[in-house]
């Protein structure tokens, strides 16, 4: 048996699929993204930390594929990738 999804389910599905197709996201869109407050975004974007783009001087825009690569700056590696890293540095010290 079939469960109906609610009409604010599928309007979430339908955003969630905008997202998708669309290259350069609003403000709010962005935060929605990034699943970050209005605030913490306008922080980042008054301090430079966040690559963002103000044609007139108000407005404010992102590039999604910029957001994308500023989420994926600073990874953490797993125990097993220090551990291989740890290995080939001894290797090739000898």
């Amino acid at each position: 048996m079939a469960v109906k999804k609610s009409i604010e389910e599928r309007i979430e599905e339908l955003e969630n699929l905008v997202y998708l197709t669309k290259n350069v996201l609003s403000f709010e869109e962005a935060c929605k993204f990034l699943n970050l407050s209005k605030s913490y975004l306008y922080k980042l974007t008054s301090t430079g930390s966040i690559p963002h783009y103000k044609p007139q001087g108000k407005m404010i825009y992102f590039e999604k594929d910029m957001l994308e690569a500023w989420l994926r700056q600073n990874p953490v590696k797993t125990q097993g990738q220090i551990d291989h890293e740890a290995q080939q540095y001894i290797l090739n010290r000898k």
